[in-house]
């Protein structure tokens, strides 16, 4: 049984069907990416296992157990948090605050300071930050601290929104370097990425999302090998 799963899932912004039947499964210790053009649905996807987003049909599974009904801190609650397109931190707390926010369903003190820790490890830059208001950090600051407050939720499963979006290169392998350190630690991911080389880069498998519909799915490195995923998403001719 899969850790995660979304099942021939349709989701409707009013009358309009953001995505079509779409089904998507995600083991103990993977990396999935979802790749696809602006517009294909990701995001949507996304929303939508984190309860943000309701179904209309289909569902999601978190270890063979429903949870499209149940509302979004409940899902977190239940081991799945995101760190969301345009990072989206509380632009007037402080980094500290922030990361404090990300484990407001939980009451183990040491344990939180046990992962407050963990991300200061993983991110040194926040801990410099640590009294700095969330709005007055860099692009790549943010970024750090969005994964860094999903993280604090000590989620079994981590779904990545657009790490990379806005970055200069550099701190592009810099985040990527740390998305595979967490999940070696043993966190479950599931990242969608328009950087779709260095999301197959560092992926165990992938699926390609097209109007809302799954067209491909397979192994990251065949998937890179795949003839419509070069010249569509890895820009070649």
């Amino acid at each position: 049984m899969a850790m995660l799963e979304v099942d021939n899932i349709d989701t409707y912004y009013g009358n309009i069907r953001a995505l079509k039947g779409v089904s998507l499964s995600v083991d103990e210790g993977e990396i999935v990416t979802l790749i696809g053009a602006n517009g294909a649905g990701k995001s949507t996807t996304l929303n939508t296992i984190s309860g943000l987003l309701k179904p209309r049909r289909g569902g999601v599974y978190l270890d063979g157990e429903p949870i499209h009904e149940l509302p979004p801190h409940v899902i977190v609650a239940k081991g799945i948090s995101q760190s969301p397109e345009g990072r989206k931190v509380f632009s007037r707390l402080t980094v500290m605050e922030n990361l404090e926010m990300g484990a407001f369903t939980r009451t183990d003190k040491a344990g939180i300071a046990r992962d407050l820790e963990r991300v200061f490890t993983l991110f040194p830059r926040l801990k410099e930050r640590a009294n700095q208001v969330g709005g007055t950090l860099s692009g790549g600051e943010q970024q750090m601290l969005s994964m860094g407050r999903a993280l604090m939720a000590r989620p079994r499963v981590l779904l990545l929104d657009e790490p990379s979006m806005g970055l200069a290169p550099i701190l592009v392998e810099s985040i990527f370097e740390t998305i595979q350190e967490i999940n070696r630690e043993g966190t479950t991911i599931l990242l969608v990425e328009q950087n779709a080389l260095m999301a197959l880069s560092i992926a165990h498998r992938g699926y390609v999302l097209q109007t809302g519909e799954i067209v491909l799915h397979d192994t990251a490195e065949n998937l890179q090998k795949n003839e419509m995923v070069r010249k569509a998403y890895l820009g070649e001719e």
